[in-house]
């Protein structure tokens, strides 16, 4: 299979290899040019539609009053409403939230859901904050975008530092100023208010899926399946307990505070019980203490970095040992750590394939609160397995019939798919 030639410069520091945007759009470029795309489409699919700065005073709990910066970027609307996270965090930037955008346009064009891409962030450290600091600050926020977001507009969900709680604030808040209950204006939301079944899972789920194609494809065996997940967050948790249910043998876990290794493999139900428990997965006695970075290049079959971006770069891509790599994090892989694992033969299930499952069951929600007609878990489940499978098997398509690798093929069928759109609607002046 034919490698990718990295479209950046052959000399990088090591903040350029890391800035999410461009990433995003070398990658971009490499497969807009291997698809002959015309040059004004191209112009139009390479930068967001919008751009959206603002400053959130909020009040403290100690009296005081704090400004936030948040972002909302919507790169693209043009086969369907706006569609992606938002996340708290103290490291968010304008560029992060820009390659996320651009990212959710073409994972919502891979599994052919009808959105476009979105994003949001919030430069803070919700860790810090109180429940009613974070609820002050989420009902501002939604407040300075509200006439940007609406369930034909742009449909919200969780990413990393917010949750269920943090929707039902944005629909409530949305809410009110509608003067009308409007439950699908986001999704991730408590099921008792219009969430959906399955939806807490459905990344996870999405994630154990294309695994489980994967191996098919390749002709491995599911029993003695090396598996070691980063990450124990929503995505991973769910991804190691449903891999572990099917068989798989998880062998380590790495978090940011620290790390789990069982050759043996590691009882995933007793260790989430611990997690939830103690608060942390330290002091598990089901396995021993590992180096949280050195986990990442132990030998194992599949490899599932799903915490943040760039912890795959040119400093390591060298020395992981995994036959696959499922990217359960939103942009996990640098650019030149990609030309490095197509040399090892490395079969890497791209991101805005493998942990589509969560968008997939967003739209699910959505479809559910604009019918008011709500499915079981299990429907949502057939659902979801259905798309994933089908997912991988056009990706795949595409790489072989291209002679592309994984990545580059999954960025090829989305933008193929966004552009042939684009097209057929014109361009309004």
């Amino acid at each position: 299979m034919a490698t990718l030639t990295s479209p950046l410069p052959s000399t990088l520091t090591l903040e350029q290899e890391t800035n999410p945007w461009e990433a995003q759009a070398a990658r971009f470029d490499y497969a807009a040019k291997k698809l002959n795309l015309d040059k004004g489409i191209w112009k139009v699919l390479r930068y967001p539609a919008r751009e959206i700065i603002v400053h959130i005073p909020v009040g403290m709990d100690d009296g005081s009053i704090e400004v936030f910066t948040g972002y909302r970027v919507q790169h693209s609307v043009a086969r369907g409403p706006a569609k992606g996270g938002i996340r708290y965090s103290p490291d968010v930037s304008l560029d992060e939230v820009r390659a996320l955008a651009s990212w959710m346009t073409w994972k919502c064009a891979v599994v052919n859901i009808p959105f476009g891409g979105a994003k949001g962030g919030v430069i803070c450290d919700p860790k810090k904050m109180s429940q009613g600091e974070l609820e002050r600050m989420t009902r501002r926020y939604t407040a300075e975008l509200i006439e940007f977001l609406g369930p034909e507009k742009d449909v919200p969900a969780p990413d990393m530092g917010t949750d269920e709680q943090t929707m039902a604030w944005i629909m409530d808040t949305y809410s009110m100023h509608m003067r009308q209950t409007v439950t699908a204006v986001v999704t991730g939301k408590p099921v008792n208010i219009g969430g959906s079944r399955g939806r807490r899972e459905a990344t996870g789920r999405g994630i154990s899926v294309v695994c489980d194609q994967a191996l098919r494809y390749l002709g491995m065996p599911v029993e003695g399946c090396r598996v070691i997940v980063q990450g124990f967050g929503n995505v991973g948790s769910n991804a190691a307990k449903l891999l572990y249910e099917k068989g798989y043998t998880v062998i380590g876990i790495a978090e940011y505070d620290g790390g789990l290794y069982n050759a043996k493999g590691i009882d995933i139900a007793a260790l989430t019980e611990h997690r939830r428990t103690a608060g942390t997965i330290n002091g598990f006695a089901g396995a021993e203490v590992a180096d949280k970075h050195e986990l990442l290049t132990r030998s194992c079959e599949i490899l599932i970095p799903a915490a943040t971006e760039n912890v795959i770069t040119s400093l390591n891509a060298a020395d992981l040992k995994c036959r696959i790599l499922c990217e359960g994090a939103n942009g996990p892989t640098t650019i030149v750590a990609d030309d490095i694992l197509a040399e090892k033969g490395v079969f890497v299930i791209p991101d805005i394939l493998a942990n589509a499952g969560g968008v997939t069951t967003s739209y699910f929600e959505w479809v559910q609160d604009r019918m008011g007609y709500f499915w079981t878990e299990a429907e949502v489940n057939q659902r979801l397995d259905s798309i994933m499978i089908q997912s991988f098997i056009d990706v795949i398509r595409y790489s072989e019939s291209h002679g592309v690798n994984n990545r580059i093929a999954a960025y090829m069928l989305a933008i193929d798919r966004v552009a042939y759109t684009t097209k057929q609607r014109g361009i309004y002046a």
